[in-house]
């Protein structure tokens, strides 16, 4: 188990070993020139493989698309980037692909309020496989996994009025109980369970053999402001950088070993309000990076 950062790929090279990171998430892929429509993708894939091992640099997973794959607008393409993502990992040994499962978007009004409900995302789990599962199976056959990461994407990192239908735990098990496809898993992250006010270590013993990628991101519970206002209030759940927050990764990396992980921890920054670069003050995201790489190093140290 290697500490990594998310990066969107070579041109990030430099930097990334610099603060010392000898793993990555290549994020960002659907932008990249792998991604469709490009065609002649391979001489691309083959200098970047090339140069991450030059640098003794491991990509743990390839970030495809943290869209919505099952809106209509979406799917062709979405599903193109998918299966192109499926090759390159396969070309260059990288064993998970991941993003977000997506969801199908259905709502009646309320007559009562005039607001619209959202259709819950348990009545749509068959349009769920049959998009996913044969992706999955073509992904099995290049021996790839597909790891779903679990963001709400809603308001107040809830899971409302938002676009994920893989972002709860009750929801992991109603879509794994119905696939068949053993490579369909998780691209788990605690800060978002966090503030949803669910326990991390917890679904690591119930899901841990369904968790292919970890996203490193803590996340800090003012009570204060939950006592006084709830949770739907600004400022009562906020995302940090691992060591900053409220999370156990002692206990976290410790639980992933009992469930035989098998990847690395990916650092994703970005989201802590103050270890950031600040657009009119102190560029702190690099700050926060190596914070977080030094919390992480004292519990994954031999499991490499």
């Amino acid at each position: 188990m290697r500490i990594g950062v998310l990066s969107r790929g070579s041109e990030e090279l430099d930097w990334l070993q610099k603060l010392g990171f000898r793993s990555m998430q290549w994020v960002g892929f659907a932008e990249s020139p792998a991604a469709p429509p490009q065609n002649d993708w391979k001489p691309f894939v083959e200098k970047f493989a090339a140069e991450t091992e030059r640098r003794g640099v491991r990509v743990s997973a390839i970030g495809a698309l943290y869209k919505n794959p099952l809106d209509p607008k979406q799917t062709d393409s979405a599903c193109a980037v998918f299966q192109r993502a499926i090759e390159v990992a396969a070309f260059m040994g990288v064993r998970t692909v991941s993003g977000f499962a997506g969801a199908v978007i259905e709502w009646q009004m309320n007559e009562r309020g005039g607001n619209p409900v959202y259709k819950p995302f348990e009545n749509f789990i068959p349009q769920l496989l049959a998009f996913w599962e044969p992706l999955a199976r073509m992904a099995a056959e290049r021996n790839v996994r597909i790891a779903f990461e679990n963001c709400p994407q809603g308001p107040w990192h809830l899971p409302v009025m938002h676009y994920n239908s893989l972002s709860q735990p009750a929801q992991w098990e109603r879509f794994f109980n119905a696939t068949s496809c053993e490579n369909l898993g998780l691209e788990w992250d605690p800060s978002h369970l966090m503030c949803q006010l669910i326990e991390p270590v917890a679904t690591i013993h119930k899901f841990g053999s369904r968790i292919f990628h970890v996203h490193a991101k803590d996340a800090f519970i003012n009570r204060q402001l939950l006592e006084a206002y709830g949770i739907c209030h600004p400022g009562v759940a906020e995302h940090r950088f691992p060591g900053l927050g409220q999370a156990n990764w002692a206990e976290i990396v410790h639980a992933l070993l009992r469930a035989k992980y098998d990847s690395d921890l990916s650092i994703e920054g970005w989201h802590d309000p103050v270890f950031r670069n600040h657009p009119a003050g102190p560029k702190l995201e690099d700050a926060g990076l190596t914070l977080a790489k030094h919390t992480l190093e004292q519990y994954v140290a031999g499991t490499e």
